[in-house]
């Protein structure tokens, strides 16, 4: 099976589909006619979720009339927060046919659809005009791509001079190999992690110029030890990203052992198109 057509394989299903739109008809919401704040638990798939949206946003410094590239979009939960929060029309592309269509829907149901579009495509071949988007963003997409210089290059095709772009992401530590399952992969075979060095000189050739970088791995740390604490507790809660994801659980606590180890980092960068 082709790398992208497994990695898509890796998140679809839609089984999740139903589980999502059953759990929230459980919590009482109607998947018509919701909230950006309902879709919150199960819509920002990355670590420390909302929270580090909100730090995001405002580290990219998002403002209203902005066209903003959500590149691997998911089911939309960071393009949501940002379209209403900062007023910015976003487009997302993702791999995973179910996530656009699913997205798509939640668009609808926030009251969001014409600040949101999403496309079911490739990272490493946009169908976008060069110099089409004012900002651009990547939460948790790179660790499941290989041809790292592709992804950053495209990119930086699409984005107008001087235009910002900002990457939330998962990086190799020292600390020693990764151990499987973590929530991107179940083996290395779909599993890329890039070196803060190696992501460093990857951006630079591509002409982003980065203006921050900010080691979120300790907050990352505190996150999976509150999230595996409530679900040793009380198991998991009605919405969460276990929807997503089967075998949350030793998956979370793989990312729990890896950050603590070292093996794992998490950081936010705010680059800038030369």
């Amino acid at each position: 099976m082709p790398l992208e057509e497994e990695v898509a394989a890796h998140y679809a299903g839609l089984e999740r589909t139903r589980l999502i739109l059953d759990a929230l008809r459980a919590a009482g919401k109607d998947p018509d006619d919701l909230s950006v704040d309902d879709l919150a638990p199960v819509g920002e798939f990355h670590i420390r979720g909302r929270e580090a949206t909100v730090e995001f946003g405002l580290a990219l410094g998002l403002s209203a009339g902005q066209h903003v590239l959500d590149v691997g979009s998911g089911i939309g939960g960071a393009s949501r927060y940002f379209a209403q929060a900062h007023g910015v029309r976003v487009t997302g592309i993702d791999l995973t046919a179910e996530y656009c269509r699913l997205a798509t829907h939640f668009a609808r149901s926030t009251g969001l659809a014409d600040r949101l579009d999403y496309r079911h495509g490739s990272a490493l071949a946009m169908p976008f005009e060069d110099r089409s988007f004012d900002a651009a963003y990547t939460q948790h997409v790179a660790m499941n791509i290989a041809d790292k210089p592709a992804l950053y290059g495209e990119i930086a095709r699409v984005l107008k001079p001087g235009a910002v772009f900002g990457i939330y992401d998962v990086l190799q530590g020292p600390g020693g190999e990764v151990i499987y399952p973590t929530p991107w992969a179940n083996d290395g075979s779909t599993s890329f992690l890039a070196t803060p060095d190696e992501l460093r000189r990857l951006l630079e050739t591509a002409g982003l110029r980065i203006e921050s970088w900010r080691d979120t791995t300790a907050a990352g740390r505190g996150f999976f030890e509150t999230v595996l604490a409530r679900i040793a507790e009380s198991g998991p809660p009605p919405l969460g990203l276990h929807l997503l994801l089967p075998d949350f659980r030793p998956r979370a606590e793989n990312m729990l052992r890896g950050l603590a180890e070292d093996r794992l980092a998490v950081i936010q960068i705010v680059c800038r198109k030369s």
